[in-house]
């Protein structure tokens, strides 16, 4: 039943990252045809905006290792398919694949910033400025993952001016959108609106920026409505609510696609996404790795249908 609420956007963007964010802490290979099939269905499902892979060293990420091989298998389907790169090297990678958009990952922290990049936060920053501008000078759709927002395990709660530094240096340097990382799951709704008041007074606006909430605490749909409320338009979510972070263990599974859209459409917001099969491409994944999916939506309409 469709019940609209006021001051919430007419339409969601849904960064689909369960093909790349999803699948990068499985501890055993996906193949790479089960990984381009997952894109196509994810595709065919109406998500424009997919996730492809990372162009990172295999050293760190081995379950993306086969990035050159996945890429030119799905790049012709007709949707944005975004990349990781790291640094440079990455980013030549891409490029020399035909890549039309990429991200790079910075760290609201110095201690992820040296757990995931092995840098200074502002060692890491330096890194990406030569890589946004390289990206920007070709006509290539740069994102900015700022992660640790919210909040750090190792340094704890995390001062919102510090998130809004590294947000500001990241527009700064060129990039076209940032996404807000709640990494390990500790956000809330106040929380979550208070950032996005200070980067508005820093002149970073709600259109530029996307969140990206795990759900470790089950709070990851509460703080998406808080950002919708506030005029934020693009949000993250995982096909099946697959993933979490190899550099963090406190990180849990990402916002499942299915219990965002879920929400959405019962707000009347529109997303461009067929629930039903959606569904069906989560549960023929969850097939592929041999578990159940943990997305509650995936869970009830799957029932529904036995």
């Amino acid at each position: 039943m469709v019940v609209p609420a006021p001051d919430l956007p007419a339409r969601v963007r849904i960064h689909e990252v369960g093909a790349r964010d999803g699948l990068q802490n499985e501890k055993t290979a996906v193949p790479t045809a089960v990984k381009a099939e997952f894109i196509r269905r994810l595709a065919g499902a109406g998500l424009t905006t997919i996730e492809a892979t990372s162009f990172v060293h295999p050293r760190w990420v081995p379950q993306l290792a086969d990035a050159e091989e996945l890429f030119p298998l799905v790049r012709d389907l007709g949707v944005d398919l975004p990349v990781l790169v790291p640094n440079q090297r990455g980013l030549d990678r891409a490029l020399a694949l035909g890549a039309g958009r990429v991200a790079v990952f910075a760290s609201a922290t110095e201690s992820f910033a040296k757990a995931n990049l092995n840098r200074t936060l502002d060692e890491s920053l330096a890194v990406f400025e030569p890589v946004v501008r390289q990206a920007k000078d070709r006509g290539v759709h740069v994102r900015g993952y700022v992660s640790m927002c919210f909040g750090d395990p190792w340094e704890g709660p995390v001062p919102l001016r510090q998130v809004a530094r590294v947000c500001t240096a990241l527009r700064d340097m060129g990039c076209d959108e940032l996404s807000l990382g709640d990494t390990i799951g500790v956000a809330t709704p106040g929380h979550v609106r208070g950032l996005l008041a200070l980067l508005g007074e820093e002149g970073v606006p709600a259109d530029v920026l996307g969140v990206h909430f795990h759900d470790t605490y089950g709070q990851a749909l509460a703080n998406t409505l808080a950002a919708l409320q506030h005029g934020v338009t693009t949000v993250d979510a995982s096909a099946g609510g697959l993933g979490g972070c190899p550099y963090a263990r406190s990180a849990t599974g990402n916002l499942a696609t299915e219990d965002l859209v879920w929400m959405l459409h019962g707000l009347g917001i529109e997303t461009g996404v067929d629930l039903g099969r959606l569904t069906a491409t989560s549960v023929w994944m969850a097939e592929q790795l041999g578990r159940p999916s943990p997305s509650r939506t995936v869970r009830a309409l799957s029932h529904k249908d036995q």
